[in-house]
């Protein structure tokens, strides 16, 4: 029987507590007696402020808690997280659901998602007023940054599909995640690949010019955004561990969407580059995304999980037959309150 979310992250702080309890203290957990588990976790893409939740995580301790010792890079796009889980090189990292079921389906990567940050997609297509770009149809002919293997390029053909225009009169060039921002302000791409709480970061480059959001959840609204991932291997052999993570990482994700400006300074402390302004906007504007309708935190529904796969199928972007259980690993996932 699968425990609802909220009972297995309740188990979960009630084995932590007994643990801290029974042991005497020791330096360098902060009392547990115990030494920490090391874990080697990516952002999804470089460290925005939608990102910010993991920081949050480690500055109020809960990985602490939970008795793990988070060593956080920042990361460069889903395929890439991806590829870097199934070597080994990482243990957790999120990315967007949709990209990571295409490459699981064509690349058989040995990887899986556990939960699901956003419950719905953020993926989409970011210009600026003046470039000619106002609806889906304007992007024929015109060229879009993005990091390659992102999964705003991955997910594009899905989008354009829906959106009835032709993918590939649409030029993507490859760039780095902190290079994009510049790249269409200085007029070096007519858009760019982003998640659609980056608006506040592109107008601040740009000068304040109004950014052209268009959101594929606008045309794909079954579609499930980021999900936190890790390997097939890791999943098997240490369940533990992935629901201790599991637990700490949405507790901070939880704590960051509800204390926005917070989060901004925090992520501040982390990576001192970073706006702590533009952080808390875009905390402020992912929360819709991560909690809309009052949906279980990080929760996963394999109904969805099916209607996703069901899109993707019949968008040609996967072949047919692919199963819930190749993409999550449903024994540990977090589950939806029935």
């Amino acid at each position: 029987m699968k425990l609802t979310s909220t009972a297995r992250l309740a188990g979960i702080a009630g084995v932590l507590l007994m643990a801290v309890t029974a042991c005497g203290g020791g330096a360098e957990d902060g009392g547990s007696g115990a030494s920490l588990e090391k874990v080697n976790y990516l952002t999804s893409f470089n460290t925005f402020g939608r990102d910010a939740y993991v920081y949050v995580a480690e500055e109020k301790g809960y990985f602490d808690e939970a008795g793990i010792d988070i060593d956080i890079k920042p990361g460069s796009g889903t395929v890439d997280v991806m590829k870097l889980l199934a070597s080994g090189r990482a243990d957790f990292g999120p990315g967007d659901f949709t990209a990571a079921s295409i490459t699981i389906a064509k690349e058989k990567l040995p990887v899986t998602s556990v939960a699901m940050i956003h419950q719905k997609t953020m993926a989409g297509i970011i210009s600026l007023e003046g470039n000619g770009i106002a609806a889906p149809k304007d992007l024929e002919g015109k060229t879009v940054a993005d990091q390659s293997g992102s999964t705003n390029q991955v997910t594009f053909p899905v989008y354009a599909k829906a959106a009835g225009i032709d993918a590939a009169k649409v030029k993507f060039v490859g760039s780095s995640p902190a290079a994009l921002p510049q790249l269409l302000a200085g007029g070096k791409a007519d858009a760019i690949g982003q998640f659609m709480v980056g608006a506040p970061l592109i107008e601040k480059a740009a000068k304040d010019k109004k950014a052209v959001l268009l959101p594929y959840g606008d045309l794909l609204p079954e579609l499930y955004g980021n999900s936190l991932m890790t390997s097939t291997k890791l999943a098997d052999e240490k369940p533990e561990l992935v629901e201790k993570f599991t637990g700490a990482l949405l507790k901070g994700l939880q704590y960051a969407i509800d204390n926005p400006e917070e989060t901004g300074e925090i992520l501040k402390k982390f990576q001192p580059t970073q706006d702590p302004a533009i952080a808390t906007a875009e905390m402020q504007a992912m929360k819709d995304y991560v909690l809309p309708q009052g949906a279980t935190i990080g929760a996963v529904d394999e109904a969805r999980v099916k209607a996703n796969i069901d899109i993707l199928t019949e968008a040609g972007a996967i072949p047919s037959g692919v199963t819930p259980d190749q993409l999550v690993d449903l024994d540990v996932a977090v589950q939806a309150e029935k």
